[in-house]
C-alpha cells in the first residue's frame, strides 16, 4: 500500500467517524478526528491495523477531551 492509498483509507475511516458523531449531535470535522488521533502516536505511525482500529475505537468523551486541551493551548 503506497502512501496517497494510507492517506485515502485514513481520510475515509475518519470521515465515517465524523458521520457517527454528527449522528449523536455532535459537530465534529474529520480532519479533528485524525489529529485527535494522531496526537497519540510519537514519530512514527504504528501498524496499519492499530491506525484502523483507534480511529474506530475512538469514543466521543476522548474526542471532547482532546477538543477542549487543544482549545486551552490555543487560546
Amino acid at each position: 500500500m503506497n502512501e496517497d492509498d494510507l492517506s485515502k483509507m485514513i481520510e475515509e475511516l475518519c470521515y465515517s467517524k465524523m458521520q457517527e458523531f454528527r449522528l449523536l449531535g455532535y459537530q465534529v470535522d474529520a480532519a479533528d478526528i485524525w489529529k485527535c488521533v494522531s496526537s497519540g502516536y510519537k514519530k512514527e505511525l504504528p501498524p496499519l491495523y492499530q491506525v484502523v482500529n483507534d480511529i474506530l475505537s475512538l469514543k466521543i468523551t476522548k474526542y471532547m477531551n482532546w477538543a477542549m486541551l487543544e482549545a486551552y493551548k490555543g487560546g
